[in-house]
């Protein structure tokens, strides 16, 4: 997490036998509206108002230090409360792929969503603080426009596995990568890897870590005809790019119905500056 949370990270941090032993509840009661179990139902329910997790699909997780909070399957995003939330322990699981878990709290009318490990993954292997899962339909209409640009013979066959697009200011609301300063800029590209879907949501895993391994600067991957996975190092990062990716997405399905490309090559007005 950032340095700024840390102090409240502490506060937040507890013994997780010591909870489990006394009152699992005590992890998600809190009157502090950015407390993990108080802001993904609200995060949630602005999502929903955008489209993004209509009909139960779609979900969010929190990173706070060790433990993490998570949206449930089945529930209406726009009606979640901070009592459907399921806490686990990250060092708890052996395998973040490993589909049985232990839970330090969980809800009693709701199962565990099964985007639980590729939030984990998101956290185990980028070190995210928040993973956003969207249904998005402008990411779902950029997986079937790279689709079938392929199917024309209009692009190479690795296009149909990246989005990319340059030369647009919302582009400077992504970072260069995970281990790099500073974030793109108007002229740099956009690359956002693409995933085909799966019959089950927790076997795309293996699928969005190998896409984290090929494009290891990227903050988010798309699922073919599904929606995209967005994460960032903390909340605040997550939501504003999550949000400049939709921005994009729009962008893009209205750029292929004027003909306008999403790579293009313009001339430079003004120097770069670090």
């Amino acid at each position: 997490m950032a340095s700024t949370q840390e102090p409240q990270d502490k506060r937040r941090r507890v013994d997780a036998d010591a909870v489990v032993a006394s009152d699992p509840d005590s992890l998600i009661t809190s009157a502090d509206p950015e407390h993990p179990a108080n802001l993904i139902p609200s995060l949630c329910a602005k999502f929903w108002t955008l489209g993004w997790v209509t009909g139960t699909g779609g979900g969010c997780s929190i990173r706070d230090d060790d433990l993490v909070y998570i949206a449930p399957s089945g529930v209406q995003k726009e009606l979640m409360k901070n009592t459907d939330i399921y806490v686990l322990s990250l060092s708890a699981q052996q395998d973040p792929t490993f589909r049985q878990r232990t839970y330090l709290r969980s809800p009693p009318c709701y199962k565990p969503s099964q985007c639980t490990p590729l939030f984990l993954a998101a956290f185990t292997r980028r070190g995210a603080g928040c993973c956003i899962h969207t249904h998005s339909q402008w990411a779902v209409l950029v997986t079937l426009l790279l689709e079938q640009q392929q199917q024309q013979g209009s692009g190479s066959g690795s296009g149909r596995n990246v989005f990319e697009i340059n030369n647009i200011e919302q582009i400077k609301g992504f970072g260069k990568g995970p281990s790099k300063q500073g974030n793109l800029g108007y002229h740099d590209t956009l690359r956002i890897p693409v995933i085909e879907n799966t019959p089950h949501e927790e076997d795309l895993t293996e699928y969005l870590e190998v896409a984290m391994e090929e494009f290891p600067d990227t903050y988010a991957v798309l699922v073919r005809r599904h929606g995209v996975y967005v994460w960032g190092d903390n909340v605040h990062k997550a939501k504003t790019q999550c949000e400049s990716l939709d921005y994009l997405f729009q962008l893009a399905v209205e750029m292929r119905k004027l003909g306008i490309p999403w790579v293009s090559d313009i001339p430079r007005i003004a120097p770069d500056r670090s």
